[in-house]
């Protein structure tokens, strides 16, 4: 028995349920899930990559495959796409809020399910179908800022995560047999994953200073840099004088060249604003570029970048594009995951008998987030066809409608298996290939038994 007994632990830095896996404190637990917020709203950089992330996944195409060849696999595959499409809440805002993880490393979302009654007026019942079966409610996020801690067994087994949400801060936990946790790595199965801000943390940071610094500098450039003179005989810096020396600072540093602008001093004070005494020695908006261009790197979305210097050409944008796209698609196959692990399953298995003939359970799928190059689509069929490996047919003729953004076949008359139509799908007809193909052996069988007759005619064995 000792054999399959776990006897390892994984190695998880944790205690209390926080993790201490990151390295920078500033960027553990809630403060590092203000600093991911303040970088997804705060950012021009992060905020156009994050949107774009955004917009591309809202245009995909979601889809369910059954799980078998049956008719009851094509039922329970039709089932779980009508609960997709029967929830409280849309499918695209459903899935906006599961694209936190990206922001964040993590999302948890508590499954509520519900009794498909029918128009009921009761949202625990209410739903398009009245078949009696249970479907999914809604699927709510658990807001990242509201974890309290997660919640582990002696073996390393997450449990559920505890939340304290606002506005009343009560406890609550939820069960990972409720729930769906999306995240974008698994590093020591650890549930908060890892954001794709991460390696962009750095150059956010300095180029948030350096903006700072540009403000402020010019800010003194344009006001002046204030210099007050207290009058002959008063000592500022004694004692005595600490309140009037605070006064005095305050007001240094609070002059600004707006409609407020104005100073008055007592007698045998006097202020001066002095110029700048030259150019700065760095180019602060080179600096701020090049961060907002590190910031790009990092998440494979540079591409952003191209032909606003003049600089790039079409075929390096369309490489960086299909890379990051590529990325995309990754994790929306991260999302699919989840739901056919986590969410599909349990949600079958909650309607008892009625799936249990099923061969296997669903799975989600996702389409592309970009249309294929129709161009080399065309190129790519009129090579094959050419050469006979491809032959013209309804389901080729279907696929590019259906990638050219074609209107579906109206025969309007024309039969598909009228001769015309035969003719224009080359049916009944051996492929150009295969004649030549059957001309040249003839042609060459000939040959050949001409010369061996030839032979024979020379060695006197006719």
């Amino acid at each position: 028995m000792n054999s399959i007994r776990e006897i390892g632990r994984i190695g998880q830095r944790r205690y209390g349920g926080t993790f201490y896996e990151e390295f920078l404190p500033e960027l553990r637990g809630k403060r590092g899930i203000g600093v991911y917020h303040e970088m997804s709203e705060n950012d021009d950089i992060v905020g156009a990559i994050l949107y774009a992330i955004e917009m591309l996944v809202r245009q995909c195409k979601w889809g369910v495959e059954p799980g078998g060849m049956t008719a009851k696999d094509r039922e329970a595959a039709g089932f779980v796409e009508s609960c997709r499409d029967d929830m409280q809440d849309t499918w695209i805002d459903t899935i906006s809020e599961i694209l936190s993880f990206l922001t964040y490393g993590w999302s948890f979302h508590e499954i509520v399910y519900k009794r498909r009654m029918g128009r009921t007026k009761d949202l625990r019942t209410q739903s398009k179908y009245d078949d009696g079966l249970i479907g999914w409610r809604k699927l709510p996020i658990r807001a990242q800022e509201s974890l309290y801690q997660w919640e582990y067994d002696n073996e390393d087994n997450l449990l559920g995560m505890t939340q304290m949400p606002p506005p009343y801060y009560d406890t609550f936990t939820i069960p990972t047999e409720k729930a769906l946790l999306f995240r974008t790595k698994s590093r020591k199965n650890n549930p908060e994953g890892r954001s794709i801000l991460r390696n962009a943390y750095r150059p956010w940071y300095f180029k948030r200073r350096i903006q700072e610094i540009e403000g402020i500098g010019m800010e003194r450039d344009l006001a002046g840099l204030p210099v007050l003179y207290t009058p002959e005989g008063v000592e500022i810096w004694s004692n005595e004088n600490m309140e009037t020396r605070a006064i005095l600072e305050s007001m240094v540093r609070n002059i600004r060249r707006d409609e407020m602008e104005g100073v008055v001093l007592p007698y045998g004070y006097k202020l001066e604003l002095l110029s700048s005494g030259g150019a700065r020695q760095f180019d602060t908006n080179a600096v701020i570029n090049r961060y907002d261009t590190r910031i790009a790197m990092t998440v494979l979305a540079d591409f952003i970048f191209l032909g606003h210097d003049k600089a790039g050409s079409w075929a390096l944008s369309s490489d960086k594009t299909e890379l990051f796209a590529v990325a995309i698609g990754a994790f929306l196959d991260m999302i699919c995951e989840t739901f056919n692990s986590q969410g599909i399953p349990s949600l079958i298995d909650m309607n008892g008998k009625y799936f249990a003939g099923i061969t296997g359970y669903p799975k989600m799928t996702h389409g592309d987030i970009e249309d294929v190059d129709i161009a080399k689509v065309a190129a790519f069929i009129k090579d094959m066809t050419g050469i006979g490996v491809l032959v013209p047919d309804d389901g080729l003729e279907d696929y590019i409608r259906k990638v050219g953004h074609l209107p579906g076949k109206a025969y309007g008359g024309m039969d598909k298996t009228s001769p015309e139509r035969q003719r224009q799908q080359g049916w009944g007809e051996p492929p150009k290939m295969e004649e030549e193909r059957e001309k040249y052996t003839s042609e060459k069988d000939d040959t050949q038994e001409e010369k061996a007759n030839a032979a024979r005619k020379r060695l006197g064995r006719t």
